[in-house]
């Protein structure tokens, strides 16, 4: 979806929900009204963010502004880069596209949390079996 010179996409991850608007700037993220360093302080995160720009070669002409919800911070990361790829793609899916697809940015990644079943510790985990 694009109005007035900004695309807008959701991007998603485990529990996760980015709304990401991509317009052509100076290449400044902005999440949750802070600045991306500020929010994610972890350099893995902010590289996360950044993948998508790297692989089509376009760092520093776009500035992202996202709200993201729910979640973790992995989780939200990886949701505003799922986002950013689908923005990426609407402005120019002739040439954004085939690298995005290739690195597997613009398919949303399904798993989730198991869920912890009853007489047992977690969802895989078994109390300790004794025979006697």
């Amino acid at each position: 979806m694009t109005k007035d010179n900004r695309t807008y996409a959701t991007g998603r991850r485990k529990e996760a929900s980015a709304r990401v608007f991509l317009s052509p700037g100076n290449g400044s993220i902005t999440i949750n009204r802070r600045e991306a360093p500020e929010y994610f302080r972890r350099a893995t995160l902010l590289m996360l963010v950044n993948q998508p720009f790297e692989v089509t070669e376009t760092e520093g002409k776009y500035d992202v502004w996202a709200t993201v919800r729910g979640g973790g911070l992995s989780g939200q990361a990886d949701a505003v880069k799922h986002g950013i790829s689908r923005c990426l793609t609407l402005i120019d899916e002739a040439t954004h596209r085939p690298p995005l697809k290739r690195s597997g940015f613009l398919t949303r990644d399904a798993r989730e949390v198991e869920r912890k079943k009853y007489g047992q510790p977690g969802a895989r985990k078994r109390f300790q079996f004794s025979k006697r």
